[in-house]
């Protein structure tokens, strides 16, 4: 598997320019076309916001910028884990157990009959 380096992933993430969380949906049909709402999660509400048509492009590549920004962060986590798992996995060595001497075992003393 080819895994981008970091530094192209974050130009990457640069390069967006518009980003926005949440989902649009259309409310309705109307004579003259669909009527948008923009819904998202933000502190612990759902909120819902009206978008017009003239809009509803815009904000649905700003959606699909986000979504963009999500996943080449994951990626970028990823890259990090796997370099961290492979270097802590090169570091590491095979437990050593020594052997223990006769002296450290527990004596028994010998009866005086």
């Amino acid at each position: 598997m080819n895994t981008p380096h970091p530094t192209q992933l974050f130009e990457k993430m640069a390069q967006i320019q518009r980003m926005e969380r949440g989902k649009l949906t259309v409310m309705r049909e109307g004579p003259e076309g669909p009527y948008y709402k923009l819904q998202v999660w933000e502190n612990g509400q759902n909120l819902s916001r009206y978008v017009s048509r003239d809009q509803a492009t815009s904000v649905q590549a700003a959606i699909d910028g986000y979504h963009e920004f999500e996943a080449l962060t994951e990626q970028y986590a990823q890259t990090v884990i796997d370099r961290t798992r492979a270097e802590l996995a090169a570091h590491s060595k095979k437990k050593q157990y020594r052997l223990r001497r006769n002296s450290s075992r527990l004596k028994t003393r010998k009866s005086s009959n």
